[in-house]
């Protein structure tokens, strides 16, 4: 099932993280007040919606409460603040927002964001695994690889790493498996819990290979 995210906030941050969530295949939902904003983001989102956030009726048109996860990218403090707050009333759980200072951070997370970022654009791009994902818990990238520790997948749970066989169908190396609070290297027939989590070696087209493969 398609991971549906609304992204409320076109700024830079706003529209590398639309894009690249939309290149891995999520449902994108794209929204912001300057309509040149949402003309650009139309282009390549699911759907793409000119509106001001920070109106009730307006924002409820959204349908937020029905999404996977509410992005608020939203770089001015007031009017992000009050829409985070709007989202928590109408009944959104997955509420991540941007915040630009610790104190904007502090209110965001009084007011009902379960998540809060402080983000330039290419940490946009690094965003994105988090979400498709659930829980990237290191993000260590190059030009050709990245080191990213997951949740183990929905296909991999009570599987061992030959049954996954992920060096030869993806060039997916298993560095380590974290189970609790011990990282310990991989034993091969040993097979993956729901809550364990997988250090992994990897490019971009490998990952993007197994999610196409295993959604």
């Amino acid at each position: 099932m398609t991971v549906q995210i609304l992204i409320i906030g076109l700024g830079q941050f706003g529209m590398s993280l639309a894009r690249t969530l939309t290149e891995k295949g999520m449902e994108v939902i794209a929204s912001d007040i300057d309509k040149e904003l949402v003309d650009e983001a139309s282009g390549f989102a699911e759907d793409a919606i000119c509106l001001d956030a920070t109106d009730e009726i307006a924002l409820a048109k959204l349908c937020p409460k029905d999404r996977d996860y509410v992005i608020c990218a939203i770089g001015s403090r007031e009017p992000s603040i009050l829409t985070t707050a709007l989202l928590k009333q109408m009944g959104c759980e997955n509420i991540i927002a941007r915040a630009t200072e610790k104190i904007h951070e502090r209110i965001l997370k009084a007011v009902g964001a379960k998540t809060v970022i402080n983000p330039d654009e290419e940490y946009g791009k690094k965003f994105a695994y988090k979400i498709m994902f659930q829980n990237v818990m290191t993000d260590v990238s190059s030009d050709d690889i990245q080191l990213l520790e997951i949740n183990v997948q929905p296909f991999m749970i009570g599987k061992n790493l030959i049954e996954l066989a992920l060096p030869n169908r993806y060039g997916i190396i298993v560095a380590a498996v974290r189970k609790g609070n011990k990282l310990s290297r991989p034993f091969p027939t040993e097979k993956l819990n729901e809550n364990d989590k997988l250090l992994l070696v990897c490019t971009d087209e490998a990952i993007e290979k197994m999610l196409k493969e295993n959604n």
